[in-house]
C-alpha cells in the first residue's frame, strides 16, 4: 500500500504529508462554505483490543469502571483487519487498556502485516522485555509508550511502586536487542502536575538516552475513558498560563536543536497554551472523519468521544462504513457539533493553522 511504501523512501513521507496538508487546507477552507465537501475518509483505526490494564493511572478509567473486563476476540479483530485492507485503511493502532495483556496480540500484528497494513502498538512497556520477541517475530516495528514522568513522578501517576524501573528496563531491552530496527516513541503527558521545565527536561533526557521520538500529549477533558483526577487536579487553570508557556519555550528550544526528535511541528507546539486554556472554545476544525475508533466491547465510533456507528459483535466493519450515519458524523464533526478534544491537535493546526488568522475563540494570537 502507498503509506507503508512511502515510509521506506527517505524524505518521501514528510513530503507527502506537506502535500496532503496543502490539499486539506484548500478543501477544508471551501468546506466552511459548503460542508457537504467533508465526507468519511477513514485512513486509520485505533483499536482498544482490551480494557484490562496492569497499572492504575490517576487519569485513566480503563480496567476499572470503563468497559471492565471487555476484550476483543481474535476472529472479530481478524475480520476488522480484512475489512480495513479492503477499504484502504492502512494505519492500525493496537492499544488498550494494556494491549500486551491480550494473548492474541502477536497474531493480530502478524495478520495486519500479512495484509500489508501498517500496525503499531501503544503500551505502558511494563511487560515489554518479555513480550517483545513474539511481537517482533510477528512483524511489529513501531511502538509508542505512554510516559508520565521519570522515576518517582511516573510511579506516583500510575500508583504502582517500582514501575518506572520496569518501563525503563523494557525500553532498554528493546534497544539492546533490536537497535534501530524498532521505532520507539514516548508520549509524554502534559498535565498540571507535569507542567514544569524540569519535568520536560527529564523526559527529554530519557528520550536522548534511548534514542526515542517524543510526542507531547495534552491532558484531556472529554475522553470517556480519562478523568481529570481528584478535584480536577490534572486539569489546567488560567493561572497556569506562565508555566505552560515556559514549558512550550523549552520544547521549542529543544526542537530547534534536534527537530527529528519531536513528532510535533513548531506551530503545533506554539498552539499548546490555547488548546490547554480554551478547552472546548478552541476553534480548529476536527478531522475525525479520517479515523475510526474501536472499543474493547466491539463498539465502533468515528472518533474517541462520540459519533457511534455500531458494534462489531452485530455487524462487520464493512457494513458500518459510508452509511448515512457515517456521512452525518463526518459533516457534524467538521461543524464542531462535538466535544472539541485535544486529539490530533498538531495535525489539525498543520492542516488549518496557516489558513487561519489566529487560534482560539477569543482572538488570542499564538505565542
Amino acid at each position: 500500500m502507498l503509506g507503508p511504501a512511502l515510509r521506506r523512501i527517505p524524505g518521501a513521507w514528510d513530503a507527502a504529508r506537506r502535500v496532503d496538508a496543502g490539499i486539506e487546507r484548500a478543501r477544508h477552507g471551501a468546506a466552511r462554505v459548503l460542508p457537504v465537501l467533508i465526507r468519511p475518509e477513514p485512513r486509520k483505526i485505533h483499536i482498544a483490543v482490551t480494557a484490562n490494564c496492569n497499572q492504575r493511572c490517576v487519569g485513566c478509567r480503563y480496567g476499572r469502571d470503563f468497559m471492565p473486563g471487555a476484550q476483543l476476540p481474535w476472529p472479530v479483530v481478524r475480520d476488522l483487519l480484512d475489512d480495513a485492507r479492503a477499504h484502504h485503511i492502512w494505519q492500525i493502532r493496537f492499544y488498550g487498556g494494556e494491549p500486551l495483556l491480550h494473548p492474541d496480540l502477536p497474531r493480530m500484528v502478524a495478520h495486519a502485516r500479512e495484509r500489508e497494513l501498517s500496525p503499531y502498538v501503544t503500551t505502558n512497556a511494563v511487560l515489554l522485555r518479555d513480550r517483545m520477541p513474539a511481537l517482533f517475530d510477528a512483524g511489529l516495528r513501531d511502538l509508542t509508550v505512554g510516559f508520565y514522568g521519570v522515576g518517582d513522578a511516573y510511579d506516583a501517576y500510575v500508583q504502582r511502586r517500582g514501575r518506572f524501573a520496569r518501563v525503563e528496563d523494557g525500553i532498554a531491552a528493546v534497544r539492546d536487542r533490536y537497535g534501530d530496527r524498532v521505532r520507539l516513541q514516548i508520549n509524554w503527558l502534559l498535565s498540571r502536575p507535569s507542567c514544569t521545565v524540569e519535568a520536560f527536561e527529564a523526559a527529554h533526557a530519557f528520550a536522548e538516552r534511548y534514542d526515542l521520538a517524543i510526542q507531547v500529549d495534552l491532558v484531556h477533558y472529554s475522553l470517556p475513558y480519562f478523568t481529570e483526577g481528584d478535584d480536577r487536579h490534572l486539569q489546567f487553570r488560567p493561572e497556569d498560563e506562565p508555566a505552560i508557556r515556559a514549558v512550550v519555550a523549552a520544547m521549542l528550544e529543544r526542537q530547534r536543536a534536534h527537530p527529528a526528535r519531536f513528532t510535533q511541528t513548531a506551530d503545533g507546539m506554539r498552539s499548546i497554551p490555547e488548546w490547554l486554556l480554551l478547552g472546548p472554545d478552541m476553534r480548529v476544525p476536527c478531522d475525525s472523519h479520517q479515523m475510526l475508533w474501536v472499543g474493547a466491547d466491539g463498539s465502533v465510533q468515528q472518533c474517541y468521544v462520540t459519533f457511534p456507528l455500531g458494534s462489531l459483535h452485530e455487524r462487520r466493519l464493512r457494513d458500518l462504513l459510508f452509511t448515512d450515519a457515517h456521512r452525518r458524523a463526518a459533516a457534524d464533526s467538521f461543524r464542531l457539533n462535538c466535544p472539541n478534544c485535544h486529539c490530533n491537535y498538531d495535525a489539525r493546526v498543520r492542516k488549518h493553522g496557516p489558513s487561519m488568522r489566529r487560534y482560539g475563540a477569543d482572538g488570542a494570537a499564538p505565542a
